[in-house]
């Protein structure tokens, strides 16, 4: 593990105003205005996506940077279907009763990221709280058939938290993901009010155990922020992570999808978000984003940097 380095907190460190009279007005700040996209390149993934009766957690979501990542080519896939057997306050992806599983969607994914020449591909997926193993066997099987269609692209996974099934997390861990992303979220005083149905330690040791189970992976996790959390209780769920020797992390502005999701308790600034930067580098993470704008997905290509040379197999 890296070493960390000695951090003294001010318990009471100054924060900048501008939030309180701004949430009154129900205004966002000018560094939260996302261009609309018009490149070629996002349109061709837009059609590419939907002719394939695909679905994307940035669309799903409603990612910010959507007219980003598409216009350079990037997407990540969501993984058995759109509707989410969990409630997360923050979400905007349907919750109800999901259909029945796809299962050939593994191979539309693979000829998706074949026809995008993608040289990483991001996989995630709705919770399927209903099926015996959450799902994780269609994460192998789309981790298995991206390698057969496109031999040399490196793979990240941000998975469900398979209700703490080991052997699940072992199904998807077995075929050698370069990434295992799992998002912490929040902090645990939230978790009630943020992840009804989630809990934080076991979000830990999805984590924990990932690692164990292929230490030639990356582990990467990720948090919003603005609802509602302390200072301390960021830096702190930061060390938590680092304890348990997690690569990368990233933090972005939480942002109300609609009026029925939980409300923004406050807009961290630009200065908040590079000083939380400075923090996590501090602490040892190898890869930090940090800005208003950043998801879990966001910048993950190059992120893909860190992942180490894997043996070739060798010839028959």
């Amino acid at each position: 593990m890296t070493q960390s380095l000695p951090i003294e907190l001010d318990p009471n460190p100054p924060r900048h105003n501008w939030h309180k009279e701004q949430l009154t007005r129900g205004r966002r700040p000018d560094w939260l205005r996302v261009p609309v996209p018009h490149n070629h390149r996002f349109k061709e993934v837009h059609g590419l996506v939907h002719s394939q009766s695909l679905h994307t957690v940035c669309e799903e979501a409603g990612c910010p940077n959507m007219g980003e990542c598409w216009g350079r080519g990037t997407a990540t896939f969501l993984l058995l279907g759109d509707t989410c057997t969990r409630s997360c306050g923050f979400c905007k992806i349907k919750t109800g009763r999901p259909q029945k599983v796809d299962v050939l969607e593994p191979l539309r994914v693979a000829r998706s990221v074949q026809q995008m020449q993608l040289r990483h591909a991001v996989l995630t997926s709705v919770n399927r709280d209903e099926l015996p193993d959450g799902g994780a066997f269609i994460f192998a099987a789309t981790i298995r058939k991206i390698r057969e269609f496109v031999p040399g692209c490196t793979i990240e996974v941000l998975i469900p938290d398979f209700m703490g099934s080991a052997e699940a997390l072992a199904t998807v861990m077995r075929e050698h993901p370069e990434i295992l992303n799992h998002n912490t979220e929040t902090v645990p005083r939230l978790y009630r009010r943020v992840r009804p149905q989630a809990k934080y330690q076991r979000t830990l040791e999805v984590l924990r155990r990932a690692k164990e189970m292929d230490a030639d992976a990356l582990t990467k996790s990720g948090l919003m922020v603005g609802l509602g959390e302390r200072w301390e209780e960021i830096i702190q769920v930061m060390k938590d992570l680092r304890a348990i020797d997690v690569d990368i992390i990233t933090i972005g502005q939480y942002l109300q999808p609609s009026r029925y999701h939980l409300p923004i308790e406050r807009y961290y600034t630009p200065q908040e978000f590079s000083e939380l930067r400075d923090i996590a580098r501090s602490l040892g993470f190898r890869w930090v984003e940090s800005a208003p704008l950043v998801r879990s997905s966001y910048h993950a290509d190059g992120q893909a940097r860190l992942v180490p040379r894997r043996p070739a197999p060798a010839a028959a």
